[in-house]
C-alpha cells in the first residue's frame, strides 16, 4: 500500500495504536472519542487495516532479556535457491519474530530468543544445521542504545524521537546518556502470575468492545486489577508499554535499511548515543565483529524510498564523522512478529531436525 491509500483519520488512528493505546475498559471507544468518530467506526477501520495487513497485532510489549530470555541477532549465508526453504523453516521456531532477506555477504538475518534453560549458541548451530547454512555469525547487543518504532503516519516519516533504554523506560533523545548501565539485561524472577499475565496480554486484542474483560477472567482479576497489574510490570521494566506492530511496508515506508558502522571502540558509546538521537533511526546496537565482519554499530531505518534511507545515512556521517558503512536493505521479509513467551509446548526443536531443506 502506499501513503495516499490512508485518509486523516486512518491515520490518526494508526499514530494512536503504536504510541498511546489507552489501557480502559472501552479502548475503542477511546480512540473514537480522541479522533472524532464512532467505536463502531474504529473497529471496522481497524479490522480492514487488520485484513490489509497494516496492522499486525496490538498486544503488550515485554523486555525479553528481564524474563529471563537470551536473544541475538544471527546472520547467515545460503545458496539463492535455498534462501526461501531456509528461511520458512526457521519461521517455525516461535523464538525467532523478525526475518528478512538481505543485500550483502549474508542473506538472511533473523532475530532469536530462547527461553531460560535454553542456549542460544546451541539452538543456533542446531538451525544452522537444519537448514543447510554456509556461514552464520553471532551477532548479541554488547551496548543497546535504543529501541523507538514509531511511524508518523500523519507527517509519513519515521519518528522516533521518544524511546526505550533498558533500566531506564521510556526517555526523550535530548536527555542524555543512554548507557542503560550494567544491569539493563539482568532477569527478574517471575511469579506464576506473571508468567500467566505475560501469556495472556501478549496475545493480540480482540475487535470487540470490551476486550479486557475475558482477559481478566482468565486471570482471576478484575479489569481494574488487570490494568493495576500493567503498570507494575512497567515499574518493574518488565512490560515496556501496550501497543501496536504495523506492518511497515503496507503502512508506506517501502524502504527498510539495516545500516552497519564501523566505529573505533573507543568511540563506541560516544556514537551510540549520537546515532540514538535520530528520530529515523528505530533501532540501535554495538554487537560483535568478525575478521570478515568489522561492523559493530547497527542502526535500522525506515522511510518511504531509499533515497530517504541514503540521505539518513549521510546525516549520521556528518555527526559522527564516520564513512566506513553498509546499507543492508531487506529485499523480503518472512516473518516480522513478536515474540511468544513461555510458549515451549508448542514447539519441538527436534522436529524441526527431521526436516530436510530442498
Amino acid at each position: 500500500m502506499s501513503q495516499s491509500d490512508f485518509d486523516a483519520v486512518d491515520r490518526k488512528i494508526l499514530n494512536l495504536l503504536q504510541s498511546d493505546f489507552p489501557l480502559v475498559k472501552e479502548p475503542w471507544k477511546a480512540i473514537g472519542a480522541t479522533v472524532g468518530v464512532e467505536e463502531s467506526e474504529v473497529l471496522e477501520r481497524v479490522g480492514v487495516l487488520k485484513k490489509k495487513n497494516v496492522v499486525r497485532q496490538v498486544g503488550a510489549i515485554f523486555d525479553t532479556r528481564r524474563l529471563g530470555y537470551s536473544s541475538t541477532l544471527v546472520a547467515m549465508r545460503f545458496p539463492a535457491d535455498k534462501l526461501d526453504a531456509a528461511a520458512q523453516l526457521l519461521n517455525r521456531h516461535p523464538g525467532i519474530s523478525h526475518n528478512y532477506a538481505r543485500e550483502g555477504q549474508f542473506n538472511l538475518w533473523f532475530t532469536l530468543a530462547v527461553p531460560p534453560g535454553h542456549s542460544v549458541a546451541d539452538e543456533v548451530e542446531i538451525l544452522g544445521k537444519a537448514t543447510g547454512a554456509e556461514a552464520t555469525r553471532l551477532l548479541p547487543t554488547i551496548r543497546f542504545f535504543k529501541i523507538g518504532v514509531n511511524f508518523d503516519m500523519e507527517k509519513k516519516v519515521s519518528d522516533a524521537r521518544t524511546y526505550f533504554v533498558p533500566d531506564e523506560g521510556d526517555k526523550r533523545s535530548a536527555n542524555g546518556s543512554t548507557d542503560p548501565g550494567e544491569g539493563w539485561n539482568r532477569a527478574q524472577e517471575l511469579s506464576d502470575l506473571d508468567t500467566a499475565f505475560i501469556k495472556e496480554l501478549q496475545e493480540d486484542l480482540p475487535l470487540e468492545s470490551r476486550p479486557f474483560d475475558p482477559m481478566a477472567a482468565r486471570l482471576g482479576m478484575t479489569v481494574d486489577q488487570l490494568f493495576e497489574y500493567c503498570q507494575n510490570m512497567v515499574e518493574r521494566r518488565l512490560m515496556r508499554r501496550y501497543s501496536a506492530v504495523l506492518y511497515h511496508r503496507r503502512a508506506g515506508f517501502n524502504a527498510n535499511a539495516m545500516i552497519v558502522w564501523k566505529v573505533p571502540e573507543e568511540r563506541a558509546q560516544e556514537v551510540g548515543e549520537i546515532m540514538a538521537t535520530s528520530p529515523a533511526v528505530t533501532h540501535c546496537y554495538q554487537r560483535p565483529t568478525y575478521e570478515d565482519w568489522h561492523y559493530s554499530h547497527f542502526t535500522m531505518v525506515h522511510a518511504t524510498t531509499k533515497d530517504e534511507c541514503e540521505s539518513i545515512a549521510r546525516d549520521i556521517e556528518e555527526k559522527t564523522g564516520l564513512r566506513d558503512r553498509l546499507l543492508l536493505y531487506s529485499t523480503r521479509e518472512y516473518k516480522k512478529t513478536r515474540v511468544r513467551y513461555f510458549v515451549e509446548d508448542e514447539f519441538s526443536l527436534e522436529e524441526l531436525e527431521k526436516v530436510e531443506v530442498s
